[in-house]
């Protein structure tokens, strides 16, 4: 079962008890993210997610370690470009321990300038080695170029001279106005009560409700471009993008299908033809990547110099294809049958039950059964499939980043 209650600063707490479990996942989302920031601050919201761990008035950095590492629990962090979470999971009867160690981290972290010198060090080299990884690496870049001049085509970890620019006091100028309580979901699943659950958050969570609210600069407008970046690698590597469906979108059924076909398991059109009937490629696929108003599907592949022609006109062809002729009726039960079963799988595990309980909260301001969810997924209809492919893979909005040693003369036209 699950519940809801928004404390007077806004926070909405959201559980879901799970008795037949042993464990708890427990996980603050905020409102933050490259998103909310600006070219000179570019990276402040990765960089405050490193930071808080960094020490509290209460706990050193390695107490915040040793703490859930003595429990054998797991804490991580993660920055995106809409959102910022930090989450633990542990035995249930630690799970007070947990809430009071992320609200420590959420409501006491020092900012401490040594530990802050230190740490853009370390952020330095995660952009190095986004750097020196073609296959992440490609994806910013095409971001970068793809949005044009919205604010999603920051990158989340910035700039090495943005990030060098960070001081203390600007960190905690953001702070304050994205981590208050009108942007944070507190989201938990697994053996708990939820009474006893939100009394605990308020004590612990005793913020200001906040300043900043969603993002305003509305969805993005974007046209089909070719970018190129030369680069000394073995192999030439290819994103292929276009828009696709925002996460509230009731396109997304259709599209995630359509995803599952064309390119996002090993039975897909472009892994069986590309790969295991030709052997041009090691590894091809597609996925999807929403945001609240907007979203981009792509399809990567690296293959060398002399193949990138032939197979991005093989990627081609599949496109027409969904464009202009239905999927097989097997290929969509089959497709749907995947969506299902990978969907009740995941329900299994108390952390993906935290984050959908956190998701639909932001996303939809309610909780989607699980029925609703498996009835959107038989619903999906040929009609549905076909019109979503012809919206997302128009020509005139197919974008194709191209990083590695360019083919001479490689241009967007020879797609169409």
């Amino acid at each position: 079962m699950t519940q809801k209650t928004v404390l007077p600063n806004g926070i909405r707490v959201i559980t879901e008890e799970i008795e037949h479990v042993r464990s708890v996942s427990i996980g603050a989302w905020v409102s933050s993210g490259s998103r909310y920031e600006d070219e000179s601050t570019s990276g402040v919201a990765h960089f405050i997610e490193h930071m808080v761990f960094k020490g509290t008035t209460n706990r050193t950095a390695f107490d915040i370690a040793s703490e859930i590492d003595s429990v054998g629990g797991v804490l991580n962090a993660y920055t995106g470009k809409e959102l910022t979470s930090y989450y633990a999971k542990v035995p249930d009867y630690y799970a007070l321990g947990a809430l009071d160690l992320l609200s420590d981290l959420l409501r006491n972290a020092l900012f401490d300038p040594l530990e802050l010198e230190k740490e853009k060090f370390v952020v330095f080299q995660e952009i190095k080695m986004l750097e020196d990884t073609p296959d992440d690496f490609i994806h910013d870049f095409f971001e970068l170029n793809f949005w044009k001049n919205h604010s999603l085509r920051r990158s989340i970890l910035g700039s090495r001279e943005s990030v060098e620019g960070l001081d203390r006091n600007g960190l905690i100028d953001f702070f304050s106005r994205r981590y208050g309580g009108r942007n944070i979901v507190v989201a938990a699943a697994g053996n708990l009560k939820h009474e006893s659950f939100v009394e605990q958050v308020e004590k612990r969570l005793r913020l200001s409700p906040g300043a900043d609210g969603p993002a305003t600069d509305g969805p993005p407008e974007v046209s089909g471009d070719l970018f190129l970046q030369e680069k000394d690698l073995e192999q030439v590597h290819v994103l292929m993008g276009a828009l696709g469906p925002h996460t509230s979108s009731p396109d997304r059924y259709a599209a995630m299908l359509i995803n599952l076909v064309l390119g996002g398991s090993m039975s897909s059109r472009l892994f069986q033809e590309i790969r295991e009937k030709r052997g041009l490629v090691y590894s091809i696929h597609s996925f999807l990547v929403p945001y609240s108003d907007a979203g981009w599907f792509g399809i990567h592949f690296a293959t060398e110099k002399d193949r990138v022609r032939e197979v991005s006109g093989l990627v081609s062809v599949e496109l027409s294809k969904l464009c202009r002729e239905s999927l097989t009726a097997e290929e969509i039960r089959s497709g749907k049958e995947q969506m299902k079963g990978s969907f009740l799988l995941s329900m299994e595990s108390t952390d993906v039950r935290m984050s959908r309980l956190a998701r639909n909260e932001i996303i939809f301001q309610r909780q989607i059964p699980v029925e609703e969810v498996l009835g959107n997924i038989d619903s999906i209809t040929e009609e549905d499939i076909r019109r979503v492919a012809g919206e997302m893979f128009r020509p005139e909005v197919l974008s194709v980043a191209v990083l590695g040693r360019i083919p001479e003369g490689y241009t967007r036209e020879f797609l169409y």
